[in-house]
């Protein structure tokens, strides 16, 4: 009986992707930081953390330190507490980082870390310390909400 070659067995498989693989790699990290940050995603209770919502934060985050320059930034409130309009403050963005870094494995929390800390910095350099925040800010524990804002987003 004539045998099959293996290319005509193989064309009648359905093609499987590997299931390990995040189906959202965050830009300028591994693949394993990827899906462990998709796992803690999926299965947080965090009206905040959603699929996604990692990628968008540090997009956030360095899209407020984008400008080029010396002049300070400054932080604005967001006009709205939803999911979507949230992001608009830029210590939100720091605040969804720091709840995941908290949730992550070890070497996964190590990574993430090593790329918020570049970020870090460049925030305090950029953004002046505001000697009021214990009265204001309802985070004044934080150190990236004890700096100076600009009022609400869009006002």
């Amino acid at each position: 009986m004539p045998r099959k070659r293996p290319g005509a067995l193989r064309s009648r498989q359905p093609s499987r992707a590997p299931r390990d693989l995040p189906t959202r790699r965050i830009h300028g990290l591994s693949p394993r930081t990827s899906r462990a940050i998709e796992h803690v995603e999926r299965l947080s209770d965090d009206y905040y953390l959603y699929p996604g919502a990692t990628a968008r934060a540090l997009r956030r985050y360095r899209a407020f330190l984008g400008p080029p320059g010396r002049r300070p930034l400054y932080p604005r409130l967001s006009g709205c507490d939803c999911r979507g309009c949230s992001f608009d403050d830029v210590r939100h963005a720091r605040d969804v980082l720091e709840e995941v870094l908290r949730q992550l494995p070890p070497r996964p929390r190590a990574e993430l870390r090593r790329r918020v800390r570049v970020l870090d910095a460049a925030y305090a350099a950029r953004t002046l310390p505001d000697p009021f925040a214990g009265r204001r800010q309802w985070h004044a524990h934080l150190w990236w909400r004890r700096r100076l804002e600009d009022g609400c987003e869009g006002g």
